[in-house]
């Protein structure tokens, strides 16, 4: 037998696995790099989080990447250097983490790696006949693999894309692993640059489990106020709350076929980005409209979209319990004003559930690396037809 054939078989055999998580979101916040240990798989996956941290961007790494990031024309040498180097620079990170927390990577067995996303081409965002759902993250495996010497695996999302799904959200099978209750309705709701939520229901019926973007988290916010004034995001919303939300603004903003698809659906930064915000502006007819009311009701948006979609799609008559997590926890106004659209469901972090709140997703993709080497072929009814839990691409480290 091949050796990296047979230690990948040795690593599914073991009683407990430490795998790392990696997730890079389209806020290009930084590195998220999550050191897990985990028993079992499916229903019986037994998680500790022994390690976290957020390695900030430098702004030569965002420059880089802004530079084909969401963009329909780029320059393709930049997108195949990007490619390796993106990889080697997250290898570094992992290294200098593995060394802080005094581990030697001979001690891991795998890293599951999101990647770095560029562009996300669901079939109701492109509409171009003759070709499907689409979405692409570089950051190569590979590379990751022989600059750490850990099996890596890679590129998750397109066994879902090719499985019939749009590619996200996949946080629902970790979801439903990890956090199901019986008797408790739960909402696990995520709010990146984009905001998504899992339903998992209080009958443990995976089949009635839901996923699906809602539309902007983050998204619109952050890249409004690195625009306008010069900051990486609205801390503790000190911005927002000084701006009026503009009706006009809201209703131009809210008026778009992608908020009438039905559901489960996807959408990224390729959609909500400035240009959307600046034509929504020129709709209203606001043109003089205060850079704080702007964000203000860019703040109402994400709240807005979130909540609809919540009601739209869940039974009124059960109550739920809602998790939050993702840089939007941490928006004040927003969680403010989720609480007062959604007065019936009760609000909490995952962190109630013992797990850190800023961890969840490095620890959602190392649970799916470690179903796709120790796991079955557990089927969740997200609403889309797929697989059974087997994401991402092997990198052998030699």
């Amino acid at each position: 037998m091949n050796q990296n054939i047979s230690k990948l078989c040795g690593i599914a055999g073991k009683e407990s696995r430490l795998i790392i998580g990696l997730m890079s979101g389209t806020s290009l916040d930084g590195l998220d790099i999550a050191l897990c240990r985990f028993t079992g798989s499916g229903q019986d996956t037994g998680i500790e989080i022994l390690a976290f941290e957020t390695v900030p961007y430098e702004d030569h790494f965002k420059t880089e990447v802004r530079a084909v990031f969401s963009k329909r024309s780029v320059d393709l040498e930049k997108v195949c250097l990007l490619n390796a180097w993106i990889a080697q620079q997250h290898a570094g990170m992992v290294l200098d983490c593995l060394e802080k927390w005094k581990v030697a990577p001979d001690e891991v067995d795998l890293i599951a790696s999101h990647g770095q996303s560029i562009y996300h081409a669901p079939k109701i965002l492109h509409r171009q006949e003759g070709f499907g759902n689409a979405t692409l993250q570089i950051g190569d495996g590979d590379h990751l693999a022989v600059a750490t010497g850990i099996i890596t695996l890679s590129d998750f999302r397109q066994k879902h894309v090719a499985a019939g799904g749009e590619g996200a959200p996949l946080a629902v099978y970790g979801d439903y692993f990890i956090f199901s209750k019986k008797g408790e309705n739960r909402l696990m709701l995520n709010i990146g640059g984009i905001a998504n939520f899992t339903y998992l229901p209080a009958n443990l019926d995976a089949t009635a489990i839901f996923s699906t973007d809602t539309g902007p988290g983050n998204t619109l916010m952050d890249a409004f106020v690195q625009e306008n004034f010069g900051l990486p995001y609205d801390r503790d919303s000190l911005i927002a709350r000084k701006g009026t939300v503009n009706g006009a603004l809201l209703n131009a903003l809210m008026d778009h076929p992608f908020f009438e698809k039905d559901f489960p659906k996807t959408t990224g930064p390729e959609l909500f980005n400035l240009a959307y915000v600046d034509e929504a502006i020129n709709r209203a007819g606001i043109l003089e409209a205060g850079k704080e009311d702007i964000l203000a009701t860019l703040n109402r948006f994400s709240a807005t979209t979130i909540a609809g979609a919540m009601k739209r799609t869940l039974d009124k008559a059960k109550t739920f319990s809602i998790y939050s997590s993702g840089g939007g926890m941490h928006n004040p106004l927003l969680m403010e004003q989720l609480q007062a659209m959604l007065p019936g469901y009760a609000f909490q972090t995952t962190a109630a559930l013992n797990i850190n709140p800023d961890a969840k997703e490095a620890l959602l993709f190392a649970i799916l690396a470690n179903e796709a080497v120790a796991g079955g072929n557990t089927r969740i009814g997200d609403g889309k037809k797929v697989p059974g839990v087997s994401m991402g691409k092997i990198s052998f480290a030699r």
